[in-house]
């Protein structure tokens, strides 16, 4: 029995929803979940709720701000969970201490906290710089661990001209940045003379992911436009399929849209995210805009070779992660195409 707990809000973001859901999918595929077989861990939030009850899945609530009552343990030895995966970004020495007590196996991704030297192993799937001082007895580093939607590979295919533009700034989008960057364009559709022509007569998409809180003024932001607004689709990688070019967060959207052939200039909502624009800038299929408090968006007159990006991104980014890590959690017969060498400690 596996555990999948996740901690998502407006301010966490929904990340950690999705990248749930792309390995719940990955094991149904590879035949391990039937029933039971897992249990999905996640704090209120009905916007998490909404979601979860589209795909037909019912979660079971709990109080991850819980710290003493050793809820994880008794959780552990009632449902027979054998393997525990934490998806909260910063686990509690706490809680990994009640997991590791109670004689289950301790996995993370993406985790800085505490409790993450106690795991068994982390999955830094968003580490570029500095990963020797990723706690945790094991830690697998780099997108080869990214938990992608495989439905981007029905999706995949070389852009070359940037003629529909998506600005997309993640699930909750925390601190608004789609306001500017709406204000940035219609300022730069001004100024005529100063830039590409791609960039006068593009048609611009703004999407609003399902947390967002600025429908408002995004509609009154496009108001007197030609800038179409959406408010969440049912598939991304579908919905990226009609774009050329993106202006994106620094989290994992910016990786499927690598996967998709999608170029896109990142900005960093958080701190953290900076590494994962200049990696992705440095392998060439994305621009780095920077951290929002202070990024450039001016750098998208940068765009010069798109298929060359495109391209890039597709031989960057592949969709084996979700794959590699049901190997690590539930030892098995290897899927096509891995093999035991993949699963050396970076």
């Amino acid at each position: 029995m596996l555990a999948i707990c996740i901690e998502c809000s407006h301010q966490r973001g929904m990340g950690h929803l999705f990248r749930a859901l792309n390995l719940i999918r990955a094991l149904e595929e590879r035949g391990e979940t039937e029933g039971a077989d897992y249990i999905l861990l996640v704090n209120e939030d009905q916007t998490a709720e909404k979601i979860l009850r589209e795909q037909g899945i019912t979660p079971r609530l709990v109080d991850l701000t819980e710290r003493s009552a050793d809820w994880e343990g008794a959780l552990i030895r009632k449902a027979g969970i054998t393997v525990w995966l934490n998806d909260r970004l910063d686990t509690t020495a706490e809680s990994a201490a009640h997991v590791k007590a109670a004689g289950c196996r301790l996995f993370t991704i993406d985790d800085r906290g505490e409790g993450a030297a106690l795991a068994d192993g982390n999955f830094a799937s968003l580490a570029f710089e500095q990963t020797e001082e990723i706690p945790g007895r094991k830690v697998y580093a780099g997108c080869r661990y990214l938990i992608l939607n495989q439905e981007i590979a029905l999706h995949r295919r070389l852009r070359t001209k940037p003629e529909k533009i998506l600005v997309t700034l993640g699930g909750s989008d925390t601190y608004g940045v789609t306001l500017r960057v709406i204000d940035f364009l219609k300022r730069r559709r001004r100024q005529q003379a100063e830039v590409a022509e791609w960039e006068k007569q593009a048609e611009i998409t703004i999407l609003l992911g399902p947390g967002s809180v600025i429908r408002r003024e995004a509609e009154a932001a496009v108001r007197g436009t030609n800038f179409a607004l959406v408010s969440s689709v049912p598939s991304l990688p579908a919905f990226f399929a009609g774009f050329d070019f993106a202006v994106t967060g620094g989290g994992v959207t910016a990786f499927e849209a690598a996967a998709s052939g999608l170029p896109c200039m990142i900005i960093a909502n958080e701190y953290h995210e900076v590494q994962i624009g200049k990696y992705l800038e440095s392998r060439g299929c994305a621009i780095f805009a920077g951290y929002h408090k202070e990024m450039d968006l001016g750098r998208i007159g940068r765009i010069s070779d798109l298929a060359l990006m495109s391209r890039r991104g597709m031989e960057a980014v592949d969709l084996a992660g979700a794959d590699r890590i049901c190997q690590i959690l539930l030892p098995g017969s290897l899927p096509a195409g891995l093999n035991e060498d993949e699963e050396e400690n970076v």
